[in-house]
């Protein structure tokens, strides 16, 4: 079992790479010792935006940390799944030690793309050094009239080029009978696009109310730019791990242990991984008893049969919930910022039927190209909607979708991310407790 110095036991890692592929010595130690412990219940935690293995363990060990004290009598094993996605290091999360690079930026001007960044876009994106140090380059310099080739850079970097071949992009809606084209994120005026999101963080940094301020300049937009296409790749490689790793290995798991009970966490991104996971499970499986959403950085109509706004289109995953032998929990916060403010506004400008000018971010835009995250699962009839305190005191195990409103917690958080990482929390513990009915 990996690392001894886990809060909780039994604990075992699953690592995948970008193609879904496990690690085989991982996944056989798992398939192997699972029956031997005498387990009940198996939580499966995914994590999102991250950069290394410490990091994804870190969370791991500090959210699984109450469980043993919450529920003595339970016989729960735990795994941790760690897979190649990336944070960028200015994003700063709650409770975790400040980091050397932004101590290093307090103490003098550093570099608009700062060391650990690019040794995790190079990590996360082998073989383009060279496009890292142009993009890392061009961030400082600020060249007039250069923004264009910073855009055809970033496309460059994420495999993301016109009439090439299928982007690392998916989207989380389909519309019956209309080609999927490439997103405007990717295609469309670089000035543009990097003017709207330099406009946007200058408000999310000045705060409502505040009075009107100047046009910034659209270079102040660039890293948002990048770090949007960079989390498109993730968004992608989320459900591919999910679907041809993590479902896989689900249904193995469900072989060698007919009578264990799984229930799939996942956070950010992560989230969107554990629940492409649902369409991996080979047929007839149902050991999954719960899935519970922290944050989930993907469309709130994944699971929507039809949209609101388009009756020909539903969510990518619409009836997935169905493959559950319990409830799919969301649980959402109105103070994460990166699901607010920014994943609508690439969203927006990551739809080809669109213009990308001419919305204004705001009510109206969160509704239409909102993350689960943001506001809870929509458009899926019989959703049930509850605060955290009601979710608390339960039940939640009847099948179905359920919103749990998590802002009482999960408030913590500077810009551009806000709270999106402030989830370690023992309420958010009792609830993938009280989804599963464990213990």
């Amino acid at each position: 079992m990996a690392d001894p110095g886990m809060s909780v036991a039994p604990y075992w890692e699953l690592t995948f790479d970008a193609d879904g592929d496990p690690e085989g010595a991982e996944r056989d130690r798992l398939l192997g010792e699972v029956t031997a412990h005498g387990l009940h219940d198996l939580i499966v935690f995914a994590h999102g935006w991250n950069n290394d293995r410490s990091g994804a363990t870190s969370l791991y060990r500090r959210f699984f940390a109450p469980i043993p004290k919450l529920v003595p009598k339970a016989r729960i094993g735990y795994v941790g799944v760690v897979w190649p996605s990336m944070r960028f290091c200015d994003e700063p999360i709650p409770d975790f030690p400040k980091s050397v690079v932004a101590t290093e930026a307090e103490q003098r001007p550093a570099p608009v793309l700062d060391k650990d960044t690019r040794h995790a876009l190079l990590d996360t994106f082998p073989g383009r050094a060279t496009v890292v140090d142009q993009i890392a380059r061009m961030l400082d310099q600020r060249p007039a009239n250069g923004l264009a080739e910073f855009g055809r850079l970033v496309r460059l970097l994420v495999e993301v080029l016109p009439g090439g071949p299928q982007p690392l992009f998916a989207a989380d809606t389909v519309a019956e009978g209309v080609p999927q084209s490439e997103p405007v994120l990717f295609t469309g005026d670089a000035t543009a696009l990097c003017e709207e999101f330099a406009q946007t963080l200058a408000a999310l940094r000045q705060g409502p109310g505040a009075a009107a301020f100047a046009l910034p300049d659209p270079w102040d937009g660039a890293k948002e730019l990048l770090r949007q296409a960079t989390y498109y790749a993730m968004k992608r490689r989320a459900g591919t791990v999910g679907e041809r790793g993590l479902g896989r290995v689900v249904g193995q798991l469900a072989g060698v242990a007919p009578q264990l009970r799984v229930h799939l966490v996942g956070h950010s991104f992560g989230g969107r991984l554990v629940s492409f996971a649902l369409r991996g499970l080979p047929g007839g499986v149902r050991t999954v008893k719960s899935v519970t959403l922290l944050q989930g950085a993907f469309s709130h109509y994944a699971f929507a049969a039809r949209l609101p706004h388009d009756p020909r289109a539903g969510g990518v995953l619409q009836g997935q919930e169905n493959r559950i032998d319990g409830p799919l929990v969301c649980c959402y916060s109105r103070f994460d910022e990166a699901l607010g403010t920014m994943y609508p506004l690439a969203s927006r400008m990551a739809d080809d039927c669109e213009s990308v000018l001419g919305v204004d971010v705001g009510d109206a835009l969160g509704a239409r190209w909102g993350a689960l995250g943001h506001d809870g699962v929509q458009a899926v009839p019989g959703t049930r909607s509850l605060d955290l305190a009601a979710a608390l005191r339960g039940p939640l195990a009847a099948p179905g979708c359920v919103n749990v409103d998590a802002a009482a917690v999960v408030k913590r958080g500077g810009p551009p991310s806000g709270a999106h990482s402030d989830i370690v929390h023992p309420e958010l513990a009792r609830v993938v407790l009280a989804a599963g009915r464990i213990g």
